[in-house]
């Protein structure tokens, strides 16, 4: 039998007394449980007591409050809180299994998601922030390590870049980790949830997640080429209608900024050989060696292709190329990531 959510006397005030409590599995960050409160089903999460616990629950909190203004939803809406717990009570959606063509929902509320905020809203989460220096370090050790040489034009772009991404101009709601898993499929549609790591900034930064494959999530995933632009378009039309203006730009940098940032076969790059290509990726506990070089394998081809007709990444895309050839090549039963979600 599950430990009761902590429930005070002010939500217990405003909401009522839980009833029907059953815990849901969660990440080792939270608590999670299904309950009633005067009939009504909902969802309690308490953020687990760290280091970084109070700024979860104020960045989780402040975005919700901002989701709040879409409509229709896309977030459940928060029906009550308590800070001294660090404890959200929301409303229940339930859940319904997604359908094949997920991925345009999914995108199609992630713009209205991200159109949410105003420049006005400054100030309210954290601004997004992107690869740096080390990452650069950290993917040049790998390329390295993968027996490529890397010309120094390749370092200039991928300096020109961090400097882009670091200045790249919005205001959007991102979420901060919207991958499989924290979307909620319903009858009006796709709802977010867990938005511990919620910021401001370009939301192209996110649209990116379709293409690059989900570069935050566990199960990466890789949809089939006519979903794939599909889903961006209704990301674009949906910004449009919110709007009134186009998304500006293409995902090139976008892209390349995931591919920087990648998971820790990059980090471990930089201890100097590639034998740490074989150890399991830190970051998140369920990953494996194949899926996380599944991954990476899928990040350099989508950047290769992406920068194959030259522009400011051009010889960036070649060592991208030069090093899944290399990785194959060490690793010959590799396999293209799934293009269904599991």
């Amino acid at each position: 039998m599950c430990a009761p959510p902590p429930f005070g006397e002010k939500l217990r005030a405003e909401l009522g007394s839980p009833r029907r409590v059953r815990g849901l599995e969660s990440s080792p960050r939270s608590r999670v449980w299904r309950a009633e409160l005067s009939g009504t089903p909902v969802v309690v999460k308490q953020l687990v007591e760290g280091p970084e616990a109070a700024g979860r629950y104020a960045r989780e909190v402040a975005a919700l409050r901002l989701a709040s203004r879409v409509d229709p939803p896309v977030a459940p809406r928060l029906l009550g809180t308590d800070p001294d717990e660090r404890v959200l009570v929301l409303e229940d959606l339930g859940d319904q299994p997604p359908a094949d063509d997920w991925v345009i929902g999914y995108a199609e509320a992630l713009a209205r998601l991200h159109a949410a905020t105003t420049p006005d809203d400054v100030g309210l989460l954290p601004v997004w922030s992107g690869p740096t220096k080390d990452d650069i370090g950290s993917f040049l050790g790998l390329a390295r390590a993968l027996g490529r040489t890397v010309p120094s034009a390749v370092r200039t772009e991928l300096d020109d870049l961090v400097n882009r991404l670091t200045h790249a101009p919005g205001h959007a709601l991102l979420h901060g980790d919207p991958c499989p898993g924290n979307d909620i499929h319903t009858g009006s549609g796709v709802r977010f949830i867990d938005f511990e790591q919620a910021a401001l900034g370009n939301g192209l930064m996110e649209l990116a997640y379709v293409r690059i494959g989900f570069p935050t999530c566990w199960c990466a995933t890789a949809p089939a080429q006519p979903l794939l632009d599909a889903a961006e378009a209704a990301y674009r039309t949906a910004w449009r209608r919110a709007t009134g203006a186009d998304v500006q730009d293409d995902l090139t940098d976008a892209c390349a900024g995931w591919l920087l940032r990648g998971d820790a076969l990059v980090e471990r790059a930089r201890r100097g050989t590639a034998d740490h290509l074989s150890k399991v990726p830190h970051g998140d506990w369920r990953w494996g060696t194949a899926t996380a070089r599944q991954r990476l394998v899928h990040r350099l081809g989508i950047v290769g292709r992406m920068t194959a007709n030259g522009g400011e990444l051009e010889h960036l895309g070649r060592l991208a190329e030069a090093m899944r050839g290399a990785m194959l090549t060490r690793w010959p039963a590799l396999r293209p990531l799934p293009s269904r979600r599991p």
